[in-house]
């Protein structure tokens, strides 16, 4: 199949050009560039025999229809600033090649309008239409503005309800744990819940030349010590990540005390207890850092994404396509979010990683293996017959 892995490869270059920045590879939700992308693989699902258009909610569909189940195969076709050329639209890719080589077996390729939330700073709005969770007050924050401009119209989104008995999501793992064992692929058995929040300390801008440390209330001083509380946290437990992200500081001049620090805090874990244990934590700490600074603080929780277990008899057979293939079955958790986190508690959902060389992803040197390609199609193909 190397003829193949190598068209989804330079199918994935091509479509890194159509990107809202010269040079640069960013596409979010229904910007311009889309439209480039839907046509482009719009074309190829039609090559494939699959009858194609774009719901309500911007995605990409395409359907073939014939005797049994169908199966699902999507991703996402937006990206982050900057971003690589496989996040997301391998997924796509691979599932209408996969289709190509499937003839007459039912089958769906998706291709999500958004799953990185760059846009409107909500993510899944593709995943969420297509299993009915995107609401009115969601669509409220300019989402249904954007899909007008679009020529869509967001009063026709439950019409784009999925019917299919079972979804499979392709993804490079975006991370380095297959890159370190020397696998090309790896089966997800769940997807690891998250929390953010935002934290604001506020203390007392005065001028760092007159102001003794002792009778301070620097916001700064206070936000630092806290985020290294948090990365003494994240060490405590192999399975944790505590991320700080995003600083803002006012009035950020180099000679006056920091008055307002705001910053971002990203928790995630495979159990939702301990997840919210190390939240509550957290929040703890940077109080008593703030009580004890001057500086008051004050917390608003965002996202609260539970875990999310892929279906076990689905992922067994994935498992067993990989062995039939030729390949290690190894089973992992994924720290990262994915449509099928949305999909999977409504329709059976398995996920299969493919290696990310370097572990890199969100990057512009993001790759894949062409080898890798071919382990991915040739488990996919041997998943179809079986399902």
């Amino acid at each position: 199949m190397s003829a193949l892995a190598d068209k989804v490869i330079a199918a994935c270059r091509e479509i890194a050009g159509f990107s809202e920045e010269p040079g640069r590879t960013t596409r979010t939700f229904l910007s311009p560039p889309m439209r480039e992308v839907h046509r482009v693989l719009g074309g190829w699902m039609q090559l494939a025999g699959m009858r194609t258009w774009i719901d309500a909610a911007g995605n990409l569909r395409g359907i073939r229809t014939g005797y049994g189940p169908r199966l699902a195969i999507g991703s996402h076709l937006d990206t982050v600033p900057n971003a690589g050329p496989f996040d997301g639209i391998l997924g796509v890719v691979l599932g209408i090649a996969l289709a190509e080589l499937t003839g007459g077996v039912p089958i769906e390729v998706i291709g999500f309008s958004d799953e990185e939330g760059v846009r409107f700073g909500v993510p899944f709005i593709g995943s969420r239409a297509v299993v009915g969770t995107l609401d009115e007050a969601t669509l409220g924050r300019g989402i249904g503005d954007a899909i007008r401009a679009y020529g869509l119209d967001p009063a026709e989104i439950p019409a784009a309800r999925i019917e299919c008995s079972a979804y499979l999501e392709f993804h490079i793992e975006q991370g380095p744990v297959l890159d370190d064992l020397g696998l090309p692929l790896g089966i997800v058995e769940g997807i690891v819940g998250q929390s953010r929040a935002t934290l604001t300390f506020q203390g007392q801008a005065n001028h760092a030349g007159t102001t003794p440390l002792r009778l301070r209330r620097d916001a700064l001083a206070a936000a630092a010590e806290w985020i290294s509380r948090v990365e003494c946290l994240g060490l405590s437990d192999a399975q944790l990540r505590a991320t700080v992200g995003s600083i803002h500081c006012e009035p950020n001049a180099g000679n006056v005390i920091p008055g307002m620090v705001r910053v971002s805090l990203d928790v995630r874990h495979a159990s939702d207890d301990r997840r919210h244990r190390a939240v509550r934590a957290l929040v703890d700490e940077a109080n008593e850092i703030g009580a004890r600074r001057g500086v008051a603080v004050q917390v608003e929780h965002g996202l609260d994404q539970p875990a999310t277990p892929m279906d076990a008899a689905l992922t067994a057979r994935l498992a067993r396509a990989v062995a039939a293939a030729g390949y290690t079955s190894h089973v992992m958790m994924s720290g990262a979010g994915h449509d099928a986190m949305i999909l999977a508690p409504m329709i059976a959902s398995a996920m299969l990683f493919l290696r990310s060389p370097g572990g890199l992803s969100h990057h512009p040197d993001e790759s894949v293996r062409p080898e890798d390609v071919d382990a991915a199609l040739e488990t996919g193909l041997r998943f179809i017959r079986n399902v």
